[in-house]
């Protein structure tokens, strides 16, 4: 029951956004009582944090599995960009937003957790474009590094980027344009336009 819990909130959480669903909003979804999710979750905050755990460890584990397969550099990071999209409903409701704003402290455990894992990631996705001549060899690898993770994570601030100038996924295309038209040789030019153009 308490994986059932966790699932159904996480659908609404990501769905309608962190704030915005009550304990009363999942217990009626699931046609059961509050006292049962209770039982389960002492507070609606520990339902949040449980929830906010939940879904990084699903992701990171998918991010992984698509690293493993080997793909080229520029290829690999746009299918990360699909498979995150895909399982955070496109962010059409914001949580980041509201997380940040409505439980400071789980958004900011959450970003520690983003930046050790995604650290790890980008470094080793450069390493493989600079060995596949896709990146240029003169790179700073760690300053490149806390560059995307700085943009990745600000293209989903909605002060920033509200809601209406574009939807997510092309706002994501449009970063990884940015992103690897900075560090690509002629080579890895020619795979990117490749790319950007399937995505249109």
């Amino acid at each position: 029951m308490k994986e059932k819990i966790l699932n159904k909130a996480n659908d609404l959480f990501l769905t309608f956004g962190f704030k915005s669903v009550t304990m009363d909003d999942i217990a009626e979804k699931m046609a059961i009582s509050k006292k049962t999710i209770y039982a389960h979750f002492k507070t609606k905050n520990d339902l949040v944090r449980a929830c906010v755990l939940d879904v990084f460890n699903s992701i990171s584990i998918g991010i992984d599995q698509i690293c493993a397969i080997g793909n080229n550099p520029i290829d690999e990071l746009f299918e990360i960009k699909d498979f995150v999209l895909n399982h955070l409903k496109s962010e059409q409701s914001s949580p980041l937003f509201q997380l940040k704003k409505y439980y400071p402290k789980f958004f900011y455990e959450l970003q520690k957790k983003q930046f050790d894992v995604m650290s790890e990631c980008v470094k080793e996705n450069l390493n493989k474009g600079i060995e596949a001549k896709l990146f240029r060899k003169d790179l700073d690898i760690d300053f490149i590094t806390r560059i995307y993770f700085s943009g990745i994570t600000m293209i989903k601030d909605i002060e920033v980027f509200p809601k209406g100038i574009t939807n997510m996924q092309e706002l994501q295309t449009q970063y990884l344009d940015y992103h690897i038209r900075a560090i690509a040789t002629e080579k890895g030019l020619k795979t990117l336009e490749k790319i950007i153009k399937n995505e249109k």
